[in-house]
């Protein structure tokens, strides 16, 4: 499967089903690592907003999961990091 970013019928839902063994696979990876609190949803928004943010031409499934496997723990956490300091603060209940 190919995508074009805001090309007609492109379905980041479709996309994200065709490579979710490489996200599963990210995880788990970062996760032998140390970082157990690495999350699917995180790992495909960091992908989405970071890898593929500026591409607009299409890229073949392989390429996609080629983008996931080669995603750095480094890179992660500078999103996870930077995405944290952009909510708002909220004070822990006691």
């Amino acid at each position: 499967m190919c995508w074009k970013k805001g090309g007609p019928g492109m379905n980041w839902e479709e996309v994200r089903k065709d490579v979710q063994h490489a996200i599963l696979s990210k995880v788990e990876e970062f996760q032998i690592y140390g970082f157990d609190q690495a999350e699917e949803d995180e790992v495909w928004q960091c992908l989405l907003k970071k890898k593929w943010k500026k591409d607009v031409e299409p890229k073949a499934t392989r390429e996609l999961v080629n983008d996931i496997l080669g995603l750095s723990i480094s890179d992660y956490m500078s999103f996870i990091t930077i995405n944290a300091f952009k909510e708002p603060f909220q004070f822990p209940s006691t």
